[in-house]
């Protein structure tokens, strides 16, 4: 049996990840995995072993975060965390007969130290950035290195111009994380319309981002018909919502947050897929969800916050890396003025949702174009195994 390491680093790395772990263990392969940021639970969720034992940083990945974030990151350890990780990987690549990368350069820097052979999804690059992609040093010359047997994209554009840059073929196959949303799921009740709201998974920035979100339904007009559906992480129990909703006015009452002069909130726990599958609109302040949300075809419009993760300048990258279908009203984080701009977005975006061809076909076309169709993972899986003897 084929022992094949998966080395990924960040929330969204390590579910992509897992993901395609599901799929190499289906064809036959003995996968572990080491997360080099993060608890690495989407890894526990899939059966997926770890090596050696992990830990949880509040900034949930190494990578764009705010300046914050990174001094969170040297004070709660993180770096010598990582070096810690690769101790570990380097004593134990032997065991394994290959190594997949899934993320950025610094995955990409281990696994070439491992001296092992190596598959690589880069997942957290795109040449929808720039129009080219700039590889960080010394990424690009470790991907052409032989070592490397084969280099995954994120979307087709990055496939073309990284395969001229690398000078070797670079593929697009999909991407894992979208196989389970595009999975159907079960069907919320009926609504003339629905949006999904997503706050993130990770504590504290969870509690920060739910705080803009209520702010901004209370600027939506009380009247439309119209469902409010609220996708949170079982980390966020119910008395750490009550406290939070009481604080701003909100009260929980069953399973909906309530106000006199706003609309009802639904709260939905291990719901994720059929939120996302039902809304009409998705506003969110989570990467890996807004991505989904895209690649469902769904128009989604961002709320920065104060980090250390969901920032303005993350929001500002997400966009490029997304297109047009993903929106963000004007105004500093949490302010009034955005928060207003914010309502008359939702407003716009779900009559144009509804009622504009054009629009529904741009949605469906990025769709494609930045995330895939279905079936990434099986693809990605049955490409890397051909690797294998």
């Amino acid at each position: 049996m084929t022992r094949i390491l998966l080395l990924s680093n960040g929330h969204g790395e390590d579910l992509s990840g897992s993901l395609l772990g599901q799929s190499l263990q289906d064809q036959g392969h003995d996968i572990t995995a080491l997360p080099l940021a993060g608890l690495g639970s989407a890894y526990g969720k899939a059966g997926i072993p770890l090596l050696g034992s992990s830990h949880e940083f509040s900034t949930g990945g190494i990578g764009y975060t705010s300046l914050r974030g990174r001094l969170t990151e040297l004070l709660q350890g993180q770096i010598l965390y990582l070096l810690r990780r690769l101790i570990r990987l380097l004593r134990s690549a032997p065991r394994f007969d290959l190594i997949v990368v899934v993320g950025d350069v610094i995955p990409v820097i281990a696994a070439w130290l491992s001296r092992r052979p190596v598959a690589t999804y880069l997942v957290a690059y795109s040449s929808h950035y720039e129009g080219r992609l700039r590889l960080p040093w010394p990424c690009a010359a470790l991907l052409r290195s032989r070592r490397f047997r084969a280099v995954f994209s994120r979307d087709q554009l990055t496939a073309d111009d990284l395969s001229q840059q690398l000078r070797r073929p670079v593929q697009f196959v999909g991407n894992p994380f979208m196989d389970p949303v595009l999975t159907p799921a079960p069907a919320l009740p009926a609504a003339p319309r629905r949006i999904g709201l997503l706050p993130g998974s990770r504590r504290p920035e969870l509690e920060h981002n739910l705080v803009l979100l209520l702010r901004l339904i209370e600027q939506l007009p009380a009247n439309p018909v119209c469902e409010l559906d609220l996708a949170l992480v079982s980390s966020l129990n119910d008395a750490a919502l009550a406290s939070i909703a009481s604080r701003e006015g909100w009260q929980l009452n069953g399973a909906q947050l309530l106000r006199d002069d706003a609309l009802p909130i639904t709260v939905h726990r291990d719901a994720f897929q059929s939120v996302l599958q039902h809304s009409d609109l998705v506003i969110g302040m989570a990467g890996t969800a807004i991505e989904q949300a895209v690649g469902l075809a769904k128009p989604a419009l961002q709320i920065p916050g104060q980090g250390p993760q969901f920032t303005s300048a993350f929001a500002e990258a997400q966009r490029r890396l997304l297109g047009p279908t993903v929106f963000c009203a004007p105004g500093d984080s949490g302010s009034q003025a955005n928060l207003q701009a914010s309502a008359e977005l939702v407003i716009a975006l779900l009559e144009r949702y509804r009622n504009d061809p054009h629009f529904q076909q741009q949605l469906r076309t990025e769709a494609v174009r930045r995330l895939g169709t279905h079936g990434g993972g099986l693809r990605m899986a049955a490409a890397i195994s051909a690797l294998l003897p």
